[in-house]
């Protein structure tokens, strides 16, 4: 947990590399691509169970939402690994649904997954994590691996940088051993050659 500007506490739960392989062998074969969606992507889970094929533009690996809790566009890029599981539920998506996710008990879009979602976690054997923790799970992991803040802030879709600054501290430790690996360029040998001339 962290604090915001105002000094309340703010929860910050986020998955290890570990927990991720963990959660996602964990998940049921209707749970697994909205898991895998949601760690990619970053996205909120009621804009991944409300994602339309109309919105999602494999051509160009582009996710479009038009409504966000914000009110803004939002563009977010599809890698590799979410373009290969997404292209698997394409080609057997449903006709007479946009929806991308959809129970096939029903024939309609998820409303919510949080009892799959739960066992998954205690399967896993992954404590006190809640589904919004993957977006959380998704911008940690992205700034412990170097990406910049205001980069972060344009893909959770967050309107102030002030909100993406809870995960600034992550980015501390990870600089250390950045520059560390300066060493092997510049040396205390090096060093102490120099002032020996």
């Amino acid at each position: 947990k962290v604090k915001n500007l105002k000094g309340e506490v703010k929860r910050l739960r986020y998955l290890t590399e570990e927990e991720i392989k963990a959660l996602l062998a964990n998940c049921e074969p209707h749970l697994y691509p909205i898991v895998f969606t949601a760690l990619n992507t970053g996205m909120r889970k009621s804009e991944i169970l409300g994602l339309k094929w109309s919105n999602v533009d494999l051509k160009n690996d582009l996710i479009l939402l038009e409504k966000t809790k914000n009110g803004e566009r939002r563009e977010i890029p599809i890698n590799k690994a979410l373009k290969k599981v997404l292209l698997g539920l394409f080609v057997d998506r449903r006709l007479d649904t946009d929806y991308v996710f959809v129970n096939p008990a029903t024939r309609k879009r998820y409303n919510d997954i949080k009892r799959s979602f739960n066992t998954a976690c205690k399967k896993a054997g992954i404590k006190d994590f809640r589904f919004h923790d993957l977006r959380h799970t998704f911008a940690s992991h992205l700034v412990m691996n170097g990406v910049d803040l205001k980069t972060v802030q344009e893909l959770l879709g967050h309107k102030k940088l002030s909100m993406t600054l809870r995960y600034a501290h992550l980015s501390q430790a990870h600089k250390r051993e950045a520059v560390k690996t300066i060493e092997k360029v510049v040396s205390e040998d090096i060093y102490h050659n120099f002032i020996t001339i």
